[in-house]
């Protein structure tokens, strides 16, 4: 675990340290951004904007929930242009944005990922974390899980739906972490190509982007007021001191 922690802080380090030299050659200014921004933002180099695309993702961990999909329609719109010149509308053209956005944001959520798992499985040295595994809902949970893991990790990270309780039932089943790796790349590979497609293919631009990070918005509060509420009732049921 510790390699791993070690590997992840050079390696947000590196990104970081790339992109304070791609952003210095840049030249921009205040009124560049508040003026112009959508011009500003396609005559920005594409070498910046997949680095920045890919620190953004490998920091989306289940402990930083950052919302993924607003930011592959970005760099998939015509305007970002990361694969060629601005406004060609090629099958070559369509295809290279797509396979390099998936590639690369799949990469980032593996890294992000893994960094879960590594971190469940520190949690889990607590003993009273790892009791977990002696419930019923567990153990029905893992009867599950093992009939095909590999294939429920890959759907599951497929599907725009939080997945984090998928990956905590991998680390505590300890799942191997070389198909851990691989399910989760195939299945974000999937799902940022679809985004990246279809945004890229109809033009959606900057609609696509306000639209998905709005579910991500929704699907933050449906998972948050949850647990409020279950907060705020078990409070109320609690006697209070006379």
């Amino acid at each position: 675990m510790l390699r791993w922690f070690v590997f992840y802080g050079m390696y947000l380090l590196a990104g970081v340290v790339a992109l304070a030299v791609l952003i210095s050659a840049e030249h921009w200014t205040w009124d560049d951004w508040t003026h112009n921004t959508a011009e500003t933002f396609a005559n920005t180099s594409p070498a910046l904007k997949l680095v920045g695309f890919l620190v953004y993702i490998s920091l989306a961990t289940t402990f930083l929930p950052l919302p993924t999909g607003w930011i592959v329609a970005g760099v998939a719109t015509r305007e970002a242009a990361v694969a060629a010149g601005w406004s060609e509308e090629t099958l070559a053209v369509l295809m290279l944005t797509t396979l390099t956005i998936a590639t690369i944001g799949a990469t980032g959520s593996v890294i992000a990922n893994l960094t879960d798992y590594h971190l469940f499985t520190w949690m889990l040295r607590s003993h009273r974390i790892a009791k977990v595994r002696s419930t019923r809902a567990y153990l029905a949970a893992a009867r599950w899980f093992e009939r095909s893991p590999f294939w429920i990790l890959v759907i599951f990270n497929i599907i725009p739906i939080p997945v984090d309780v998928v990956r905590m039932l991998a680390t505590t089943h300890r799942y191997p972490r070389v198909p851990f790796a691989a399910a989760n790349f195939i299945g974000r590979f999937i799902r940022y190509a679809v985004i990246a497609y279809v945004t890229y293919r109809f033009n959606l631009g900057w609609i696509a982007v306000v639209a998905l990070l709005a579910v991500a918005v929704v699907l933050g509060v449906m998972k948050i007021i949850p647990r409020a509420a279950r907060k705020f009732l078990s409070r109320i049921g609690q006697p209070q001191p006379r």
